[in-house]
């Protein structure tokens, strides 16, 4: 492993990689197996349709938003560059400890987990060697990104490619050969609340469009960030929007309301086979296990990039901020990640359960994100720098982030209170740990 300051990383990544990163990290499960739940918690296919849209405008606020507090600070990575940038180092610490330390681990696991469990059923074999199929499928990314930077790339392309395939069919064939009227129905029994739980609703639609942030931890190795990132952040959460949308419109088109809410987990699969038989109900599961192998890597490329960056800034263990002399790549950072997942994927079943406790925090940091577009427009407005990217329908835009992101903090506290306290407990441990690296970088002085 390199250590020198003169072995960077490479600046090889463009527009399509970055895309690609966004749609496929984004892109994983969610859209095929949450449309039951998400219908019945909004009571009916108009609030459904509208639940997965308010959730995309949401999205698509933050990243506009995002965009251009990265434009503003444009340092590797990601939203733990930002929130330090705008509120200090202990803040920026605590980002990247909640996101490298907890989530990261903890969501890569969980996509293993389901993605193995989808295997062993499509395999037809005991769900007993789920485990050691996650793990595999943990080291099998793990191993892509020891490889140089594009082969990770090219593999998110490849994966998004492959999950689009779906989407398009299931569009095409609910608004061509679906015969349901898609909009006004409503379900008999409703989540929570007799008039539905609207709120809710928009909630689970959030978590499906969570991911696309973590493309600004690669900034520093694409080829024209000023430009691409952006770029890929922007388009990339419009296009999943209107994926999430036409997926939704079309197996509305397809099923009753009624139907898709008994179907639960496989309202998109009686679609699929309706289409086209048993066949395709089999290469459904395949394209799926395929979509969540290309989030899991867009989840392997970008963290452990933000463990390397503040590796460097000595918050971190020092050898996670070695590069790979052959590669070019974090490998240090990579591996271990890995091995943390693969320590919770090994050993416990309560994956799922600890990256929503994290998702919880990681909402609160995108608030602070948010928030930090005003800060920072007051704070450079004497600045003669140029910024490459401004937010459209200031100051709305940044509230629409805001709001939706208060929303998704206030539901939770509200649903899981011991849950949330458990997460912020969870990020608070690493204030002792940010200040042993503070002392110890004045002692080395």
């Amino acid at each position: 492993m390199q250590t020198k300051s003169s072995v960077n990383l490479k600046r090889d990544l463009g527009i399509i990689s970055g895309l690609s990163l966004v749609v496929g990290t984004v892109i994983g499960s969610g859209i095929f197996f949450k449309q039951a739940s998400v219908l019945e918690m909004a009571g009916g296919q108009t609030q459904g349709l509208l639940a997965w849209g308010l959730g995309g405008v949401i999205t698509l606020a933050a990243g506009l938003t995002i965009a251009e507090v990265g434009s503003r600070i444009p340092k590797a990575g990601g939203l733990y560059s930002y929130i330090d940038g705008i509120y200090g180092h202990l803040m920026g610490f605590l980002t990247g400890w909640s996101q490298v330390v907890v989530y990261a681990p903890a969501v890569i696991a969980s996509i293993g987990g389901y993605a193995a469990h989808l295997t062993a059923n499509f395999l037809g074999i005991d769900l007993g060697w789920s485990r050691l199929i996650g793990i595999g499928y943990i080291f099998f990314v793990m191993g892509l990104n020891l490889l140089e930077n594009r082969i990770a790339a090219g593999f998110a392309v490849l994966t998004t490619a492959v999950k689009m395939v779906p989407i398009v069919i299931l569009i095409g064939y609910g608004l061509f050969f679906g015969r349901v009227d898609a909009l006004g129905q409503t379900v008999t029994q409703v989540a929570a609340t007799p008039g539905g739980n609207f709120g809710m609703a928009v909630l689970a639609t959030l978590f499906a469009y969570d991911g696309w942030v973590l493309v600004a931890n690669i900034r520093d190795e694409m080829k024209n960030p000023k430009r691409d990132l952006p770029f890929s952040i922007v388009f990339g959460v419009l296009l999943i929007l209107l994926s999430y949308l036409g997926v939704t419109y079309g197996v509305y088109r397809v099923l009753p309301a009624q139907e898709i809410v008994s179907l639960e987990d496989n309202a998109v699969f009686a679609v699929v086979k309706s289409a086209f038989g048993l066949v395709g109900g089999r290469i459904m599961s395949l394209i799926i296990i395929i979509s969540m192998l290309g989030t899991m890597n867009g989840k392997m490329v970008a963290f452990p990039r933000m463990a390397y960056a503040m590796a460097k800034d000595g918050l971190f263990p020092a050898y996670l901020k070695k590069l790979s002399p052959k590669t070019i790549v974090p490998a240090p950072a990579t591996i271990t990640v890995a091995l943390m997942a693969t320590g919770i994927a090994a050993f416990t079943d309560s994956a799922d359960l600890l990256s929503n406790l994290a998702i919880f925090t990681i909402w609160i940091f995108y608030v602070l994100a948010f928030i930090g577009v005003f800060i920072l427009r007051r704070r450079q407005k004497k600045l003669t720098m140029i910024i490459d990217f401004k937010t459209p329908l200031y100051p709305i835009t940044p509230l629409v982030g805001i709001c939706g992101g208060a929303f998704v903090v206030g539901s939770t506290l509200f649903s899981d209170f011991l849950g949330a306290l458990t997460s912020i407990i969870m990020v608070l441990v690493g204030i002792p740990v940010y200040y042993y690296y503070i002392n110890k970088q004045k002692h080395t002085k």
